[in-house]
């Protein structure tokens, strides 16, 4: 089962979603799209924009480790979106008037300036100001998209370019910004951008979508065995994909060991019948969805432990207490009680810090865990 046997649609569910994202885009309006990774942010923001006939230029912020490598970052976003002669002729003509000229070389075309510290942040106005350039030359609209926003905060201490770059925001009328995040910080709340929160998606959503995906791979759910999964994967579509993939494949293993025994019983003269080389059902049982689950999560278990090595106990802990026992109410007397977690703002904080990581939902899903198969794995581990 490949990937594209997966993504017949990848936006399950999320139509509303599509539908405010793209009447922010309409009037070029700005937004933050918050989730955990595998929400569909991304692919949300490409959605709208193909939707609006918008350029798209990305830049994800895990991976400027410096202002200067956040400036090339920026600069290989807009060439990305403005690829044609005519684009990178009139890039060429804006650029006789800035510090950054264009060139072409072996290794393609780049956007170049000379790199001293005084000239960071006319480099970073001009190339700011070229997108809003582009949309009047070219009459369209353009979304700049800002993945992980806050990691910039490693290298900005100050918050000096975070700051501009808010500024930023209200400067450009045919420009659209888009930040993508995992929670939407305080800064979000007192602006004005749009907030769209993805969550989970719906088991309705997700069903008939499921069901095309394995009925395109000869495979059908017994009724309850298709209960069972959509309850193991607890609308996560990552989870959802990862977990099909593992059933298809152990069916198919199934179907190649049943071939390989009936060739042995035809070569051996046995006198007695045979079953017939594809006897294994193609309906789908309940056990079958367990151990998939069972040893996906085996398989999972390294990057699980490697990933709760990274936190610190009290997180470690509350994780733990949401997978045995999951619960809408972590601050209650009684469940800290039961538990043994720590009290107040330890316990706030703790929430907060996994909230900020996309492992922990907030209050309005009910703090459940957002890895569901880090959920079930705890939950097997300590059980």
């Amino acid at each position: 089962m490949g990937a594209d046997s997966c993504n017949i649609e990848y936006l399950i569910g999320r139509q509303a979603e599509l539908n405010q994202v793209s009447q922010v885009l309409a009037i070029d309006g700005d937004l933050l799209i918050a989730g955990v990774p595998g929400s569909g942010r991304r692919t949300l923001v490409r959605y709208a924009a193909e939707r609006m006939e918008a350029r798209v230029i990305e830049i994800d912020c895990l991976r400027a480790t410096d202002s200067d490598r956040f400036l090339h970052l920026f600069a290989e976003g807009l060439l990305q979106a403005f690829k044609s002669t005519t684009e990178r002729s009139l890039i060429q003509n804006w650029s006789t008037q800035q510090p950054i000229r264009l060139e072409h070389t072996a290794n393609g075309t780049q956007l170049v300036w000379q790199k001293t510290s005084t000239d960071k942040w006319t480099v970073l106005e001009a190339l700011l100001g070229l997108p809003q350039t582009l949309a009047e030359w070219l009459i369209c609209r353009i979304v700049i998209v800002f993945q992980n926003f806050p990691h910039i905060r490693s290298w900005d201490r100050s918050q000096q370019w975070e700051n501009y770059l808010r500024q930023e925001i209200q400067r450009q009328p045919q420009v659209s910004y888009a930040f993508i995040a995992t929670v939407a910080e305080s800064w979000v709340l007192q602006s004005e951008l749009q907030v769209v929160l993805l969550g989970p998606l719906k088991s309705e959503d997700l069903q008939p979508w499921l069901e095309k995906v394995m009925a395109a791979q000869g495979l059908t759910f017994q009724p309850q065995a298709l209960t069972l999964f959509l309850d193991y994967i607890q609308g996560n579509f990552g989870d959802a994909i990862a977990l099909m993939r593992r059933l298809w494949q152990n069916h198919q293993l199934t179907k190649i060991a049943e071939v390989n025994c009936f060739s042995t019983s035809l070569t051996s003269n046995s006198s007695h019948s045979v079953l017939s080389p594809f006897s294994s059902s193609d309906l789908i049982q309940p056990e079958q969805v367990h151990s998939s689950t069972l040893a996906l999560v085996e398989d999972l278990a390294r990057t699980f432990e490697a990933l709760l090595m990274l936190l610190p106990p009290s997180q470690v802990r509350l994780l733990e207490s949401l997978a045995l026992d999951p619960t809408d109410s972590p601050h209650s007397r009684e469940y800290i009680q039961k538990h043994h977690l720590s009290r107040g703002g330890g316990l706030q904080g703790a929430i907060a810090s996994l909230q900020q990581k996309g492992l922990v939902y907030g209050a309005e899903y009910g703090y459940r865990i957002t890895m569901p198969l880090l959920a079930f794995w705890l939950k097997h581990r300590l059980a």
